[in-house]
């Protein structure tokens, strides 16, 4: 279901489960795995998520759905399924690493889910980009509602949730849901070149920065507070002195 390889300190992680990079509980589980594996590596500061299928990742395996709602699943047993989904993508979002999703095709419903999760996001032109649980009576309940509103705003939030309306690369662009985008053919280079100009950034300040990015979306947290706290410890940071030394003596 996934292939992971390490380039120096980039860690990609190919999503390859045919033909549609479905989520089943099976994934849920090996992806939690993986961030382990990524989580207690601390040669790696950045995580490429890609796929090697036409589709990005299509959201939740609807079959397994399916034997769910025919099995008169509980509420008490639904709610832990949608609590995996949410722990798991928080974990990626909170991850002490530099995320970039490269979307070369569909990304739909959790797909993007997942994908948003990522610090980063660059999608092909002829990518498929949206939120449709709508079409189903349901409602994009991994975050969906969530981050596409802090990331996109109420207005953005609403033509893609309540409207259910999927969009293309350059589309979603626009409206804030990834940052670049890129012709398909051209979009691996793009990519690449976004993390060659990111992997030599520090971790510590990459997850200090995170912190008190996330902080300033939470109102219960001081983030000019927590901004003076991190410089703090980042000044003394051994590998960052090392940095401002050899940034002053060149």
């Amino acid at each position: 279901m996934f292939d992971l390889k390490h380039q120096d300190n980039v860690s990609v992680l190919t999503l390859s489960h045919p033909p549609a990079n479905a989520i089943s509980h099976a994934w849920l589980e090996e992806f939690d795995r993986i961030l382990d594996q990524l989580e207690n590596n601390d040669q790696t500061n950045v995580l490429h998520l890609r796929s090697d299928q036409k589709i990005f990742c299509a959201g939740a395996d609807l079959k397994e759905y399916r034997q769910r709602m025919e099995a008169n699943e509980g509420p008490e047993e639904y709610k832990k399924y949608l609590q995996t989904f949410h722990r798991l993508f928080e974990r990626l979002e909170n991850m002490a690493k530099l995320s970039i999703a490269e979307i070369s095709g569909a990304a739909l419903g959790g797909g993007f889910e997942l994908a948003m999760s990522c610090d980063l996001r660059a999608a092909a032109y002829e990518a498929k980009l949206g939120l449709p649980e709508g079409r189903l009576g349901l409602i994009p309940g991994a975050g969906g509602t969530q981050r596409i509103t802090k990331l996109c705003g109420p207005s953005v939030a609403n033509r893609i949730i309540l409207a259910c309306e999927i969009v293309g690369g350059e589309t979603a662009l626009e409206l804030g849901m990834v940052q670049w985008a890129a012709p398909r053919d051209e979009l691996a280079a793009t990519t690449q070149k976004i993390i060659e100009g990111c992997r030599e950034l520090s971790s510590d300040a990459l997850g200090a920065a995170k912190k008190c990015i996330a902080a300033a979306q939470d109102p219960s947290v001081d983030g000019f507070e927590m901004e003076i706290d991190v410089s703090l410890e980042l000044v003394q940071n051994p590998d960052s002195k090392k940095r401002v030394t050899e940034f002053f003596d060149k």
